[in-house]
């Protein structure tokens, strides 16, 4: 058994062949760790919620992309380009089934396939290196990222300031600082003294299990609400600003979330609460127009009726709806936090400005000096 503080939660153990994960499921009660080395296995994990969180299902998927190539190599060592090929194309779309909405997922498949693509011809030796190196390179490139949206979320509130978050999108959902906490994270470690209220969602009750613990285990000012509390807090005036991570962000600006994120939002809206969602540009899918274009997940009707009671809780054979997003209008949200600065309305062009950043290579938050 392990603390919080001495675990990560996405690894990859290449002398194992594993991806090495916190199975966030036996969360607050156990810190139990998992060893990832089949792609089924780690298929069940992502769709089972055992690593969850768009950056950190990313990650995953860069290492399982890795370590499919790895696992086929080793399997027949003269593999073909077309051989080898195939069967990656095969594992992709297999791992890419897992969650349909986070669009982390696809986006580090995706990269990693490139990478490949540009190298098949090469000895599979050096494929398997640059792979190897390609995911790991989306891990580290994930805590310069949150780190870059923790510095610019931080500059919306001041000291003393009230921030609720929905669900998590913490250390827990990322490699390290998370997207909607690295502000609270960076504040923390400067004295501005926040209270954080974490709001738990039904039916999984993410800000209960999983940010309540993590902040609470970092020291941070916390304190627990049910998801129909937000008004109520609100409405006395605890709340200047909520940061919420989020899944994919539309062309448009509309954003998926965690069920429950749009009931959020039009509650901050009803008392003058800014709403911010906290994205990676890797979230931001401009090939995706509007938030009526995004598949959202829909999940086993057990986790409502009876997943946390001893009893069924429900009448047998009622009908249940349990989607795991929902999408919040873009004029509900007041400003979208990416590494590279925060996007206000229009969004479109906002974005547009934000990956012309990117591809011309500048810079993040702290990057030069890390550099």
């Amino acid at each position: 058994m392990s603390t919080f503080s001495q675990i990560e939660t996405v690894l990859l153990d290449d002398a194992y062949s594993a991806i090495v994960i916190l199975d966030q499921t036996k969360l607050p009660g156990a810190c139990e760790i998992l060893h990832l080395h089949t792609q089924p296995e780690i298929h069940d994990a992502i769709y089972r919620l055992c690593v969850r969180g768009a950056p950190a299902i990313g990650i995953t998927a860069g290492m399982a992309y890795y370590l499919a190539a790895k696992e086929h190599v080793t399997a027949n060592p003269e593999i073909t380009p077309d051989m080898l090929t195939a069967a990656l194309k095969a594992d992709k779309a297999y791992m890419a089934s897992s969650r349909p909405t986070a669009v982390n997922l696809f986006w580090a498949l995706d990269r990693m396939e490139r990478v490949y693509l540009a190298n098949r011809e090469k000895d599979n030796a050096e494929i398997l290196a640059l792979l190897r190196t390609e995911c790991e390179e989306i891990r580290a490139e994930d805590i310069r990222v949150c780190r870059a949206i923790g510095e610019y979320g931080l500059s919306l509130v001041k000291p003393g300031d009230g921030i609720l978050t929905h669900c998590n999108a913490g250390r827990l959902a990322a490699a390290k600082y998370g997207t909607a906490t690295a502000p609270i994270y960076l504040g923390h470690e400067r004295g501005y003294n926040f209270h954080v209220f974490a709001d738990e969602p039904r039916p999984l009750l993410q800000g209960a299990c999983l940010t309540a613990y993590e902040l609470h285990e970092a020291g941070v000012d916390v304190t627990l609400i049910c998801d129909n509390m937000s008004s109520a807090v609100m409405k006395q005036g605890l709340v200047q600003a909520i940061f919420v991570g989020c899944d994919r962000v539309a062309a448009n600006g509309d954003t998926a979330n965690k069920i429950g994120t749009s009931v959020v939002a039009c509650v901050a809206r009803q008392y003058g609460v800014p709403l911010y969602i906290c994205a990676p540009t890797a979230t931001i899918d401009m090939n995706c127009p509007t938030g009526a274009d995004i598949p959202i997940e829909e999940r086993k009707p057990e986790e409502v009726t009876e997943l946390w009671y001893e009893t069924r809780m429900a009448p047998d054979g009622v009908k249940v709806y349990n989607p795991a997003f929902d999408v919040t209008d873009a004029s509900l949200i007041a400003g979208i936090v990416t590494e590279y600065g925060i996007a206000y309305p229009p969004y479109k062009e906002a974005f547009e400005a934000i990956f012309a950043r990117k591809a011309a290579g500048e810079a993040i938050i702290g990057e030069e000096s890390a550099q």
